[in-house]
């Protein structure tokens, strides 16, 4: 029996199988506010077989985008812009669907990635970034401004609004984005906190203003519902974030009742060197999972379905978030199931697509058409 296809439990949300489309930023919205491709993205994705879908980085403050591009969720015009797509998702899909909250703190203000990614000057339609420290990301770039006290009160408060409103919105769940060189992983990193108050120096410390986030975000969302966090296990800089201190940020999470912990990494320095190749994320989730008991998300170049499924028989990680996997076969799932004996979920419009030698794939197996 395929062990990636049985079901996993996060509070109160049952999840059929243990495979999630991974958040995947689309910087296609107008003003923080959804439009009719992501209707298309998130309804095609929503029917991957997956049992959860993880809405892209979706950001608290206009000026905690990314780009110009980039999803928000801030005020009532982003947040009815997103209920006909969860109403579509929800007449035609069982998935369940999360969001990723997310601020990108001195990463902000960069044109698309097809458009170079480059940062955006205040005056060609940029803005001031705001960060830990006024450290750049990089040499050559606007350095942000140093949050001040008034300013962590008004991000802290922007996550929490925001949770309120996926709450209103029906979202199953929300994982906090601490990772990728965002603002809460620039908290983290030594390479971007040079802070000397309460909230930089120590490890200790610069985890209190992601740590504080978590519990004002917990503290808002309906208890029954799960909330989780995406993390970079390493900076892949010397002197960096590293797996030790993700592990000791896991626990202090756990204390806290987080529900799951996605493991990923890099993104803050641009000094980064890694080596890429199949599943090379996949220890640092064995690792946290290991040494935390929580449960974890593995994700990074997983493809294929035998892939898959050895990293969560195995015990490496609890469920695999798949990205330009799922971007690139949008049935992964379906195909997933199909090669390990597993079953999916799928609308009776497309139950007679199901090749002859699969007649378990949706749980059916005869459809009475004349």
């Amino acid at each position: 029996m395929s062990v990636l296809f049985t079901p996993i439990k996060l509070r109160g949300l049952e999840l059929a199988n243990r495979i999630v489309v991974s958040p995947m930023c689309q910087y296609s919205a107008e003003n923080g506010a959804a439009n009719d491709w992501h209707f298309t993205h998130i309804n095609t994705l929503a029917l991957s077989g997956a049992a959860m879908f993880c809405i892209e980085a979706t950001h608290v403050e206009p000026i905690g985008r990314i780009t110009p591009g980039c999803l928000g969720l801030w005020d009532d015009a982003t947040e009815a812009a997103l209920v006909p797509i969860l109403t579509s998702v929800r007449k035609h899909s069982k998935t369940a669907i999360a969001m990723q909250l997310a601020h990108a703190g001195r990463k902000g203000s960069s044109h698309k990635p097809w458009d170079g990614g480059q940062q955006i000057a205040p005056a060609s339609g940029g803005w001031q970034t705001v960060a830990p420290s006024a450290v750049p990301h990089k040499d050559g770039e606007l350095a942000p401004e140093a949050l001040d006290t008034d300013g962590l009160a008004r991000i802290r408060d922007a996550f929490v609004s925001a949770a309120q409103r996926a709450a209103r919105l029906g979202i199953d769940a929300i994982e906090l984005h601490a990772a990728h060189g965002y603002l809460l992983h620039q908290f983290l990193s030594p390479l971007a906190n040079r802070r000397s108050d309460a909230y930089g120096g120590s490890l200790e410390n610069r985890m209190r203003y992601p740590l504080e986030l978590f519990d004002a975000v917990r503290s808002v969302f309906p208890a029954d519902k799960p909330v989780g966090v995406r993390v970079s296990a390493t900076d892949w800089v010397d002197g960096g974030w590293d797996l030790d201190q993700t592990i000791v940020f896991a626990q202090e999470l756990k204390r806290r009742d987080v529900d799951w912990i996605d493991v990923s990494s890099g993104g803050v320095s641009p000094l980064q060197k890694i080596t890429l190749g199949p599943g090379y994320q996949v220890p640092f989730a064995a690792a946290v999972k290991q040494a935390t008991g929580l449960p974890t998300m593995a994700v990074g170049l997983i493809t294929q379905a035998q892939q898959a499924e050895e990293i969560v028989a195995s015990g490496k990680a609890d469920m695999v978030a798949l990205a330009r996997g799922m971007l690139y076969d949008p049935r992964w799932g379906w195909h997933a199931a199909a090669e390990l004996g597993g079953q999916v979920a799928a609308p009776p419009q497309y139950w007679r697509s199901q090749p002859s030698t699969q007649k378990e794939l949706f749980g059916r197996t005869t459809f009475g058409a004349r």
